[in-house]
């Protein structure tokens, strides 16, 4: 029936159209849209597992560390054959991972094969920056045991600080997330958060021989950026002021929004750090401090003093 037909109403004489077209196009794409978000649901593409991004985090960690993360009887002669097996095994885990979470983000139409070769370019991408990472968390464990009068020794330092395995796993999370697996970068990081009570976004830029002395409760957001040397104590933030939104009320993503942290900088315990702002160089920010604005470098930020005064018959008020 054409949407131009019309029938004459015998009451009133008047020619009623419907315009039965449209409505007919309009039932057709509910029907279409029902019927695929029924096979979505009954067929969901697979999610990457938490469960083998846990396993990932320990093979990779064995291969990076394999004398104290892997297995501590290796021999020199069979160190290399247990960190090729561990890495040939890991990285073929990792790469299936890779592929679901392409998989899940292209959705159920998508073509298998171009998303297999995808997932093996980025599988092998994230294993030849191993070494690097790699050479930073020695720089890290370093400065954990250079920054802490408490560590008798670096291997202490590496399988006992919870600092040390965060940025352990951020480092291995914020790779994923340069080569385009932000899903399995965050599920790395919440994996972290919840192991160690530090809460990093894979996002964030950390330089070489960062320590986190303590930990728990330190928040670092997608966009900070972390230079050389800086020291954290626990329950820092290094967060975002606001949060702006766009014309249709949604929040903007990406932006820059947090702060920027020279180079040997050192933030106490408590220590809160909002917005887009820079700390400079050799700056220190002491315990509990709240700061929205900018220092210079050098710069040694406290709490106000707390002054106590007598006023004896009302004077000075």
């Amino acid at each position: 029936m054409s949407s131009h037909v019309g029938r004459r109403d015998s009451e009133t004489g008047a020619t009623v159209y419907w315009d039965i077209d449209a409505i007919v196009a309009d039932l057709r794409t509910l029907r279409v849209r029902s019927l695929e978000e029924r096979q979505r649901r009954d067929r969901p593409p697979k999610l990457p597992s938490r469960k083998a991004m846990s396993e990932i985090l320990d093979g990779l960690s064995a291969a990076l560390f394999p004398n104290r993360l892997g297995r501590p009887e290796l021999t020199d002669e069979g160190i290399d054959y247990f960190v090729g097996h561990t890495l040939d095994v890991t990285l073929r885990d990792l790469m299936e991972q890779v592929y679901r979470e392409l998989q899940f983000s292209a959705g159920r139409d998508a073509l298998a094969e171009p998303l297999r070769r995808q997932a093996v370019a980025i599988t092998r991408d994230f294993a030849s920056r191993l070494p690097r990472v790699r050479q930073y968390l020695e720089s890290d464990i370093a400065a954990a045991y250079q920054g802490d009068p408490a560590a008798r020794s670096v291997d202490e330092v590496l399988v006992c600080y919870p600092g040390v395995t965060a940025i352990t796993y951020h480092r291995l999370a914020h790779e994923l997330h340069l080569l385009g697996a932000p899903l399995l970068a965050r599920i790395i990081s919440e994996i972290s958060h919840s192991t160690t009570g530090i809460d990093i976004h894979p996002g964030a830029d950390i330089g070489g021989s960062f320590f986190i002395d303590h930990g728990t409760g330190v928040v670092i957001g997608e966009t900070a950026i972390i230079g050389e040397r800086v020291r954290l104590y626990q329950a820092v933030t290094l967060g975002a002021k606001r949060f702006p939104v766009d014309d249709s009320g949604m929040l903007v993503k990406g932006n820059a929004r947090h702060p920027i942290v020279e180079d040997d900088v050192v933030v106490y315990a408590g220590a809160t750090i909002l917005g887009r702002v820079t700390i400079g160089k050799g700056s220190v920010i002491g315990g509990n401090v709240w700061l929205t604005r900018s220092v210079p470098p050098g710069s040694n930020v406290s709490q106000a003093q707390v002054r106590s005064e007598s006023f004896d018959g009302g004077a000075g008020i």
